[in-house]
């Protein structure tokens, strides 16, 4: 009894203890980044791991170009929009200025090489030609970002160009959580890291170089994009993508003062999350699954098939802690659809859902009518005679 009870206490004393000391250091690391607000997230399931100020609107400066490659890659996936597409610069994206190409007007890209100067040098004339292709001009292509932005839910987050420049600009605004947010819907387009994990590169028969103003490409491990932004007015800014064992973080950085701090605070936040966090795929025994009576069914049973749950980002060392629970109908009446749901496996910790595993029915199953029934019967009878 006293080994029990010296136990329970060791068990009680580590959780009393491990959770403020995780807060610290959460805090510890909010409290080390320079920049006006942050965000780090989980991109797999978006879930928010760290955060400072992240509701606060501010200038987002070239990061706004998000968006602009979200409605873009869209557009290659629903097929609007090719590659091999060949852009005409107008005046009005040849005469951006800030980060650019030197696009002169008239002068023809394809979409491929413009996607490449936009996502690897921010270029500002490569991105308003691309908004022009699919809208038609930069004020419609506006309507479509806003627009957009709304269906993500982005309730801090205003558009007035494509390209973040905001020499001229009112109220083009967003937060450190929207671009966490847009950041995500854009890596759901597994293309796009082709372009954002480029270091160099080159356009016009390599007449012009392209360097990725995100360092961090070159030098932090696993880094897969996504964004830089600087202006006077916003500062300097980062959404950082990182992949490191299955566990994909970004980290967005607002209105840092130097260069170089807006990639140490983004490092910060990944060092963070790569250090505290794995990724837990649930595992089930398929053999513990009972089959399913069915009622007034042509078939008697159901053998359960079980759909895989999503990984879980969880802190490290609680992977433990998980348990499972089986909610599954003992019978179902007839019809039953292929696929139809017959119950769920629940994976929870600390009495919170953390992921969840459809019980479906491989196969369908008919009813019994009343013709069926007297078949059966009489092809009964048939045998006894």
């Amino acid at each position: 009894m006293k080994k029990l009870l010296s136990v329970i206490l060791s068990i009680f004393l580590c959780a009393l203890f491990t959770l403020p000391a995780f807060c610290e250091e959460n805090n510890a690391v909010l409290d080390s980044v320079t920049a006006k607000s942050c965000v780090l997230m989980d991109l797999d399931s978006g879930e928010i791991l760290l955060a400072k100020n992240e509701n606060e609107q501010l200038p987002p400066a070239s990061i706004t170009k998000i968006m602009t490659l979200i409605l873009c890659f869209e557009a290659l996936d629903n097929g609007m929009l090719s590659l091999d597409d060949t852009v005409t610069a107008s005046t009005n994206a040849s005469q951006k200025g800030g980060s650019q190409i030197w696009l002169k007007e008239n002068e023809t890209m394809t979409v491929h090489e413009l996607l490449k100067a936009t996502a690897i040098a921010s270029a500002n004339d490569a991105c308003t030609a691309l908004g022009e292709k699919l809208a038609g001009d930069e004020e419609a292509f506006v309507v479509m970002m806003n627009e957009k932005a709304k269906k993500l839910g982005l309730e801090n987050t205003r558009f007035e160009n494509c390209s973040g420049l905001d020499d001229t600009t009112e109220n083009h605004y967003s937060s450190a959580l929207d671009i966490a947010i847009m950041s995500r819907e854009l890596m759901k387009h597994e293309k796009v890291k082709e372009y954002t994990t480029i270091w160099m590169d080159s356009l016009r028969d390599g007449a012009t170089q392209l360097v990725n103003t995100n360092k961090l490409i070159r030098f932090y491990e696993g880094a897969t994009g996504l964004k830089t932004g600087t202006t006077s007015k916003a500062g300097y800014c980062i959404s950082a993508t990182a992949e490191r064992n299955g566990v994909k973080l970004c980290a967005v950085i607002l209105g840092a003062d130097t260069g170089d701090h807006r990639f140490e605070d983004a490092k910060k936040l990944l060092n963070y999350g790569f250090a505290n966090y794995t990724v837990f795929t649930p595992e089930f025994d398929e053999t513990l699954i009972t089959n399913v009576n069915v009622l007034y069914g042509k078939t008697n049973e159901i053998v359960p098939k079980i759909i895989p749950a999503q990984s879980s980002l969880l802190p490290k060392g609680s992977e433990t802690s998980v348990t499972q629970r089986v909610d599954i109908c003992v019978d179902v009446e007839a019809p039953v659809e292929k696929g139809q749901i017959l119950g769920y496996i629940y994976y929870e910790m600390d009495g919170k859902e953390i992921a969840k595993s459809p019980i479906i029915s491989e196969e369908s199953v008919e009813r019994k009518t009343f013709a069926y029934i007297l078949y059966s019967l009489w092809s009964s009878f048939s045998v006894m005679k």
